[in-house]
């Protein structure tokens, strides 16, 4: 019989409570995604006009990607201590920033707002970073859900947040910014001592597929649940109270995912756990030790003298021809036939540094075409609020936190949809990128027309298209470049998001919508801009141009749906450059 403390430690270190705590954590992260909330708010505070906001925006993104210092500080110091630093910069970043909005400090000029913004952001990264890792080493063949479920929630966080500050009820807006100050620094606060890789590779469990399963489900019903209360909020004048019961019972779904870990450290009869290899077959983690395993192919001759046909053949008997080779080329070898050498560096499939992988072509192929697709979701994303003004809609936090919604499904399913490709067919997964990309290219389209129903059309596009993303090419980098890195390898691909948002946010859609406003001024009635002038001049203000109509973001959206035609080339490029590389990981599973 085991003693309850030996249950209680067990429960400490159970891979599964690591994966729920970081799913938590993950859940009040994704702070950027509130962007286009609280830009309204600022942008009237402070009377900045939309090139302000973007620039903002800009800030923004680049704090929420530039973390590629943070894998190699994790080597350094405990991860507990990584989660505190970036609880801490959210907490100042974001804390300052209300305090200026409420005018409770002096107003900063714009690039000290810029600042403080990619303070507050950049946080996020510090909590990305640690949860992925932990969680990708402690679950290191199911790399494709994990991530998603982790992502997904990242995404999720903005409709979890914004339900929280419908029940905070405040006329003040500027309590939604103090909320995002707040919020994650408590969570993370509380959490920061669980999430860590516990050797989650020894604690393989046959229950492990009907968890993974129960967590598919939860999600599913979250994101079901939290998309009835929102429509049902938008539509109904709701009290206060029946308010806050919605969002009690979402505290319950979010909470739920904690059932795992107690039912496996709690049970009568706990059974004892295996252990699945640190990485994905053919690898080894140590190529020198000799085993049941076939041997590592390491010569470059191999390669270069293994006919076509045999990357064709079922796993078995293609390791069983390699062998054949190899073993032709030591003895050739040894009789001075032929001269072997080493390879130099890694294969794809085996642990890269960041160094080795800038200059291999499949890591900036992934870099470009998430640079394309990525960015211009997130330049959606960004101004998703004077987009919906512009098309006549007041109510633009139902968009922010729709766009969240359909984010978080679209993370669950690109990292669903993606491991079953590689799992069931030992095809690559980055083609399930270009899938995501032809979606998002119809959802800018949408965006473009300004039909009826086109923002809630388009929202959804956008968001199912920009998550899978972020389930997609995390699993994929690990795959193609190894584990050992990922932490840095993974910051430098999200560099690939502000990057994208710099170019279409920060200059071509914020500059055209500026144009298309200035000239709706000036075509406006004379009588109405004088009396404006009177009342501005008063009182001091001079409220920025505003934009009406679908003509405000039709070039800016045309633009970005063209940039994603051009990511899926590039993604169907790694595709087929990547046929064999997969086919050697995943196709011993298929037999």
């Amino acid at each position: 019989m085991i003693r309850l403390p030996e249950r209680f430690r067990a429960f400490f270190n159970n891979r599964w409570l690591v994966f729920v705590g970081a799913m938590w954590i993950q859940s009040c992260a994704g702070i950027g995604y509130l962007f286009g909330s609280i830009s309204p708010v600022i942008k009237s505070s402070l009377n900045y006009n939309q090139r302000q906001v973007a620039r903002l925006g800009v800030a923004k993104d680049i704090g929420d990607s530039i973390g590629f210092w943070i894998g190699s500080l994790c080597e350094i110091v405990p991860l507990w201590a990584v989660l505190l630093i970036g609880a801490l910069q959210n907490l100042i970043g974001y804390g300052w920033v209300w305090l200026i909005i409420t005018h409770r400090v002096p107003t900063l000029p714009l690039w000290a707002m810029c600042i403080l913004i990619f303070v507050g952001t950049n946080g996020e990264t510090y909590f990305n970073t640690v949860d992925l890792v932990s969680c990708v080493q402690n679950f290191p063949k199911s790399r494709g859900p994990v991530v998603g479920i982790l992502k997904g929630f990242s995404g999720l966080s903005g409709a979890i947040l914004t339900q929280i500050y419908t029940v905070i009820h405040s006329p003040d807006q500027a309590s939604l910014v103090f909320m995002v100050a707040v919020g994650p620094a408590m969570v993370v606060f509380g959490l920061m001592l669980i999430v860590r890789p516990v050797g989650g590779h020894r604690q393989v469990r046959p229950t492990d597929g009907l968890s993974f399963t129960f967590i598919y489900g939860l999600c599913l019903l979250l994101a079901a649940y939290l998309m009835g209360v929102m429509l049902l909020e938008d539509l109904v004048d709701l009290s206060h109270t029946v308010v806050t019961i919605f969002t009690a019972i979402l505290f319950v779904l979010v909470l739920v995912p904690i059932v795992i870990p107690v039912s496996l450290s709690f049970s009568s009869e706990p059974k004892a756990p295996e252990a699945e290899a640190l990485l994905t077959e053919p690898q080894k983690e140590d190529p020198g030790k000799s085993g049941q395993d076939t041997p590592e192919v390491i010569f470059s001759e191999v390669e270069d003298e293994k006919p076509k046909e045999v990357d064709l053949l079922p796993a078995s008997e293609r390791q069983k021809r390699i062998a054949q080779l190899q073993t032709k080329l030591f003895q050739a070898a040894a009789e001075g036939a032929v001269r072997v050498k080493r390879r130099k560096g890694p294969r794809r499939g085996e642990d890269f540094t960041l160094m080795q992988a800038l200059i291999k072509a499949d890591f900036w192929l992934i870099f470009f075409s998430l640079l394309l697709g990525s960015g211009s979701g997130l330049t959606v994303i960004d101004n998703l609020g004077q987009m919906s003004q512009s098309l006549g809609y007041d109510n633009t936090h139902i968009f922010v936190s729709m766009i969240s919604i359909w984010n978080f499904l679209g993370r669950i399913g690109g990292g669903y949809f993606s491991e079953m490709i590689v799992r069931d067919y030992a095809y690559p997964r980055p083609v399930s990128m270009a899938v995501a990309q032809v979606i998002m290219a119809f959802g800018h389209f949408f965006f473009a027309m300004g039909w009826p129903g086109a923002m809630y059309i388009g929202t959804l596009l956008i968001g199912l298209g920009y998550g899978a993303h972020w389930a997609i090419v995390p699993a994929a980098a690990s795959e193609l470049f190894g584990l050992k890195n990922f932490g840095a390898l993974y910051n430098f691909l999200t560099l690939a998001n502000p990057a994208g948002s710099l170019v279409l946010s920060g200059v071509i859609a914020s500059s055209l919508y500026d144009r298309e406003a200035e000239k709706q001024a000036h075509h406006r009635p004379q009588q109405q801009q004088n009396t404006g002038s009177i009342f501005s001049g008063m009182l001091g203000l001079d409220d920025p141009p505003k934009c009406e109509g679908s003509i405000c973001f039709f070039l800016t959206s045309m633009i970005m749906s063209g940039l994603c035609i051009i990511a899926v080339v590039l993604s169907m490029i790694l595709v087929r450059r990547t046929k064999i590389v997969y086919g050697n990981l995943y196709g011993k599973s298929r037999t």
